[in-house]
């Protein structure tokens, strides 16, 4: 039997006092002895009545935040009635998770005053929504795009309302929600109350907030350090071919009660789910091609403790609340330090511990560390955890559970005593740890965060046959429009070579480079030269061996320019004759490029001042390649056909 508020400990009522008595039962119900700063500051006496920009850092109780800064009007309105005939409050989350998370949230708050609260989101049946908003709620939660959908349609009567949140404001905008937000906050009344929650505040929610809201109040707690108080980050440097391995080991090493790996793309999801389900991981994935109803399985078998394991994309990025998460891994290097201030966020919520691991492939190590270092974020470089290291682990836990107090019933002490008369203590000991162990993936083993290693890694990545090579320039490049795929069958046609005689072929601004093998480099450069010196219809476009490579040349580039030097467009005022456009520098009037005839421009793009690389068509639509005449017999080189 629950005890009326009055009677509840005297340190739970003073956190609670300035708040109506429904809602902070429904706090000290929820085991609530405190409120969080931003609690605090939302309900305080400066914020009482007015607009607010809240900045806030994940896990810091922002839904409860703007749930209690709404609580005294919405319940001073309703006055103890339900159900009401316009909606009085709006909130805008941008994901359908995210708005799933604060309708379950704000349920519990307003449970006790028996606020009705509808929910309406993309991937749900409409229909159930309409007659959901047809029924009396007092809050409505949404997705901007379903939100608008039901205004336009005459389903949502906004014109009730007395508050509206905009919750993660700063993600609806980036994910391209800016018109859909502007029609809903203009069909709102406008004495209503606007209330802006956001992890960061960039220039982007300020305007919109200087657009909707009026002497609003500014509130900042996320504090100096955009990493995580709570959160401790680890970087783990493993070769490129080695990433799932790290992943295996890493989960295995902490074994978190639940754990959240975040990949770059669907693809990604769906091979690493594999890959954890096959080690004989209780795992699920998340991506936006899992419907809505999948979507909600994979967080309730998160939550039910029925999977331990959640692969995602960045669609659970944000808002996505699981208790019991202390472990998240970044399987691929998040794409800047939002990303992985909000991806770490999953963990470390509510004043509990979480660890942060970020995969790092040898070759992505600087670009991790800057990444770090303008988050002003921490990082501890580890490498990936051992066989040994885990299993270690994994005795530590085995006999701290073992030994634990507990209660035993009578009939598992019979079955016991049974086992001592037929078997070795020793011998039953044994048994019970290899069960226990049968039932946890086996660690990988991994290369050694050596030179030696990286240098193997490294060499893995060349093909046989082109450990020695020789780079060979191509006189035009992306200014010209050019692409390996049109390269690629110019140099076969010149070099009377096949495809796979070819390595890389980097395309710069103005040349290109191509990779032949030092074995057939000498014979490749003497076709060149006779190829060339052959009749009008050859390619006129120069080909000739580099002293260096392309990387050399951009160097070279870079001290010749100096560092804040843009080369010119193409016949944009170039270097006279023969370079980019007649007239030199001076005139800048445009020319045509270098070694190219006359040819029908196509449906593609121009190149400044010449003509486009591709030739009639363009390259999506299969034209010819840039040559000069047309290339007589059958694709290869005149007269012959190129042993492909």
């Amino acid at each position: 039997m629950r005890r009326p508020l009055a009677l509840l400990p005297k340190r739970i009522c003073m956190s609670f006092e300035t708040l109506p008595a429904l809602v902070g039962e429904a706090l000290a119900d929820r085991g609530y002895t405190e409120l969080t700063p931003v609690q605090a500051a939302a309900t305080g006496a400066d914020a009482a009545g007015r607009d607010l920009i809240v900045s806030a850092q994940t896990g810091s109780g922002k839904t409860v935040a703007f749930g209690l800064a709404l609580a005294e009007a919405l319940l001073g309105e309703i006055r103890g009635t339900p159900l009401t005939e316009k909606p009085l409050a709006l909130v805008i989350a941008p994901t359908r998770e995210l708005a799933l998370q604060v309708s379950r949230e704000l349920g519990w708050l307003y449970a006790k005053a028996g606020l009705r609260i509808a929910t309406c989101v993309g991937g749900m049946d409409a229909s159930k929504e309409r007659r959901a908003l047809r029924s009396g709620p007092a809050i409505v939660v949404g997705t901007p795009g379903r939100l608008r959908d039901h205004l336009e349609r005459g389903a949502l009567d906004l014109s009730g309302l007395m508050g509206v949140v905009l919750d993660e404001a700063d993600e609806m905008l980036d994910m391209g929600f800016r018109d859909d937000l502007e029609e809903i906050l203009d069909a709102t009344p406008d004495t209503r109350r606007t209330l802006l929650f956001s992890a960061t505040m960039p220039q982007a929610i300020v305007r919109l907030a200087e657009k909707y809201q009026s002497d609003a109040l500014r509130l900042s707690l996320a504090g100096k350090d955009r990493g995580h108080g709570d959160i401790a980050y680890q970087a783990i440097t493993v070769a490129p071919s080695e990433v799932e391995n790290a992943v295996v080991n890493v989960l295995r090493f902490h074994e978190a009660e639940s754990a959240i790996c975040f990949c770059a793309t669907r693809e990604s999801v769906r091979r690493l789910h594999a890959t954890l389900q096959n080690r004989g991981f209780d795992v699920v994935s998340l991506s936006g091609e899992n419907s809505q109803s999948e979507r909600n399985q994979a967080l309730q078998a998160m939550r039910d403790r029925r999977a331990r394991v959640c692969v995602a994309t960045d669609v659970a990025a944000r808002g996505i609340d699981l208790p019991t998460l202390s472990l998240v891994i970044h399987v691929e290097t998040p794409r800047d330090a939002e990303t992985l201030q909000h991806r770490s966020g999953r963990t470390g919520r509510a004043g509990k511990k979480g660890t942060a691991a970020i995969i790092v492939p040898f070759n992505r190590r600087k670009r991790v560390d800057s990444m770090l270092r303008g988050a002003k974020i921490d990082a501890q470089w580890l490498d990936a955890p051992t066989p040994d290291a885990i299993r270690a682990k994994d005795r530590t836990r085995l006999i701290e559970r073992l030994t634990e107090p507990r209660e035993i019933e009578d009939y598992d002490r019979e079955l016991a005593a049974d086992l001592m008369a037929r078997m070795a203590p020793e011998d039953i000991a044994a048994a019970l740890v290899q069960s226990h162990r049968a039932k946890m993936p086996e660690p990988e083993e991994l290369l050694a965060n050596t030179p030696e290693a990286r240098e193997k890694a490294k060499a893995e990545k060349i093909r046989p046959g082109f450990e020695d090579t020789v780079w060979f320039k191509i006189g035009v490049g992306r200014r010209q429009n050019a692409e390996p795929r049109w390269l690629l069958p110019l140099i076969c046609r010149r070099g009377h070579i096949t495809r796979n005689e070819i390595g890389a072929i980097r395309v710069g601004p103005e040349a290109s480079w191509v990779q032949i093998p030092r074995a057939i480099a000498s014979r490749f450069a003497h076709t060149i030269e006779q190829t060339a010196q052959g009749d009008d219809d050859q390619d006129a476009i120069l080909i000739e061996e580099s002293a260096e490579g392309p990387r050399f040349e951009a160097r070279q580039n870079r001290q010749n320019n100096g560092p804040n030097v843009r080369a010119k467009p193409f016949g944009q005022g170039g270097q006279g004759k023969g370079g980019q456009g007649k007239g030199g520098p001076r005139t800048g009037k445009p020319g045509k490029p270098r070694d190219f005839a006359k040819r029908g421009h196509g449906d593609d793009a121009r190149s400044e001042g010449g003509k486009p690389f591709a030739g009639k068509g363009g390259p999506k639509k299969g034209g010819k390649p840039p040559f000069k005449g047309k290339p007589k017999g059958k694709p290869g080189f005149k007269g012959k056909r190129p042993n492909q």
